[in-house]
C-alpha cells in the first residue's frame, strides 16, 4: 500500500512473502494468486505492495532472462500488485520442515551470497514502479556469530565492498540493509553501526526489524537516534513483534507450544541470559521478563499469559517516522504455519484473512502517527 506523511511523501507498506513456499517461477505466481489478491481484495485496495521473497534459484533465473523479468513485472500489474523491497534474507528453503541455523547459509562470507544479492539487485530495478524513488533489499547480519574471526570479516568486508560497487553501476537506486538479529555477528545497533562503519557507502545500511530490536531489549527512541547520530541509513524495516512473558516459571506448558522444530526462536531476559532457541531457555531456571524471537501476528494476542512487544512496535514505528528518512516498511510474520494448532490458519483463505489483518493493523498505526 502507498500511504503519505504529512509533507505530502510516499512510504511503502507491503508484506513479505516469505511466508510462503515457493522455490521456483511458477510457485511465485501462484501464491500471487493464492494470497496476494486475495489479502487486496480483503483490504479493499487497487494496489498492495509485496516485500518478495525469491528462492536463489529463481533470483538466477529472473537475472539470466529479461523476458523473465518483464514477466513477472507484468503479472505483479496486473493483479495490482508492486515491488519496492525484496526480503534477500533467507537464501532458499525457508519454509522446509526444519530450517534453524540453515537461515544464515550461504552467509557474506561465501560468494554465493554475493550473487544471489547482485541477482535480487538486477531483478528489483526491472520490477520497480517507474515512479518509485529506490529500491531495497535486506540481508542477513553477515553471519551466524559462530565461527567468526578477522579473516572472516575481511572476507565478509571484501563481499560487501563488491556489492557496493555493483549497486553504483546499476541502472535505477538500490539499497541494500544489514538486518541484525540475535545470535548474529551483527544483533545490536552498536554492532550495526560499527560493520556499516567499516564498509561506509551510500548503498549499505540497515533494515531495523522490531521483533529482533525488541529481543534485545534496545530501547527503539535510543536506537533509532544512535542510527542517525552515526550517519547510518535505516534503509527498510520490518514492522514485527516478539513474544513476551513476565514469569516463564508459571508459563511453560504455553511457552513450550511455541517450541516448534522449523526456526531458530532466539530468546533472551531482561536481565541478560541468552538463550539460542526457546528450548534452551525452556530447560533452564532464568528468571523473567522474556523475549522470545517469534514473529507474532501484530493484531492477535498471544495466548495467554504471554503478551506481544507491541510497545516497542509503537515506539519504534513513531521514531522511525520522525527521525529517519525511511519510506519502506514491511510486514515480516512468517510463522503463521508453525503457531500453535488453535492460533494456527487451516487454509489459504485463513492466511489471507490474518496477512490482510495484519496490514490493516499496520496501517492504523500508521494513520495514528500522521501517515495514512
Amino acid at each position: 500500500m502507498r500511504l503519505r506523511d504529512a509533507d505530502g511523501a510516499t512510504v511503502h507498506l507491503a508484506y513479505c512473502t516469505n511466508v510462503h513456499a515457493a522455490e521456483d517461477f511458477d510457485g511465485v505466481l501462484s501464491q500471487l494468486d493464492r494470497f496476494a489478491v486475495p489479502v487486496r481484495e480483503r483490504l479493499g485496495v487497487d494496489l498492495l505492495g509485496l516485500g518478495l521473497w525469491l528462492a536463489a534459484p529463481v533470483a538466477r533465473a529472473l537475472a539470466e532472462q529479461p523476458q523473465l523479468r518483464a514477466r513477472l513485472r507484468r503479472e505483479l500489474t496486473a493483479r495490482g500488485l508492486e515491488t519496492v523491497t525484496l526480503n534477500g534474507f533467507p537464501y532458499q528453503a525457508f519454509q522446509a520442515p526444519v530450517v534453524k541455523h540453515d537461515v544464515y547459509l550461504p552467509d557474506w562470507t561465501d560468494p554465493r551470497r554475493l550473487r544471489y544479492t547482485l541477482d535480487l539487485a538486477l531483478v528489483l530495478a526491472e520490477l520497480l514502479p517507474d515512479d518509485a524513488a529506490r529500491g531495497s533489499i535486506s540481508t542477513l547480519p553477515l553471519a551466524w556469530r559462530e565461527p567468526w574471526d578477522r579473516r572472516r570479516f575481511r572476507a565478509a568486508k571484501a563481499q560487501l565492498d563488491e556489492l557496493a560497487a555493483g549497486l553504483a553501476r546499476g541502472e535505477r537506486p538500490i539499497r541494500v540493509a544489514l538486518e541484525p538479529e540475535p545470535g548474529c555477528v551483527v544483533e545490536s545497533t552498536d554492532q550495526a553501526v560499527a560493520a556499516l562503519s567499516a564498509v561506509a557507502s551510500e548503498h549499505l545500511g540497515v533494515c531495523v526489524d522490531l521483533a529482533h530490536l525488541a529481543c534485545g531489549w534496545e530501547d527503539p527512541v535510543d536506537a533509532v537516534a544512535k542510527l542517525k547520530a552515526a550517519g547510518v541509513a535505516v534503509v527498510k524495516v520490518q514492522v514485527s513483534q516478539a513474544l513476551e512473558v513476565e514469569d516463564p516459571a508459571s508459563a511453560r506448558q504455553v511457552l513450550a507450544a511455541y517450541a516448534e522444530p522449523r526456526f531458530l526462536h532466539q530468546t533472551r531476559s531482561s536481565a541478560g541470559e541468552r538463550f539460542d532457541d526457546l528450548p534452551q531457555a525452556l530447560a533452564s531456571d532464568a528468571p523473567g521478563p522474556w523475549r522470545i524471537h517469534f514473529h507474532a501476528p501484530l493484531h492477535a494476542a498471544a495466548l495467554d499469559p504471554l503478551r506481544t512487544s507491541s510497545t516497542v512496535l509503537r515506539e519504534g514505528l513513531a521514531a522511525l517516522l520522525t527521525s529517519s528518512d525511511c519510506d519502506h516498511f514491511e510486514v515480516e510474520t512468517y510463522t503463521w504455519d508453525v503457531l500453535p494448532p488453535s492460533a494456527r490458519p487451516t487454509d489459504d483463505a485463513g492466511l489471507a484473512e490474518g496477512i490482510a489483518a495484519e496490514l490493516a493493523f499496520a496501517r492504523d498505526q500508521f494513520a495514528a502517527l500522521g501517515v495514512s
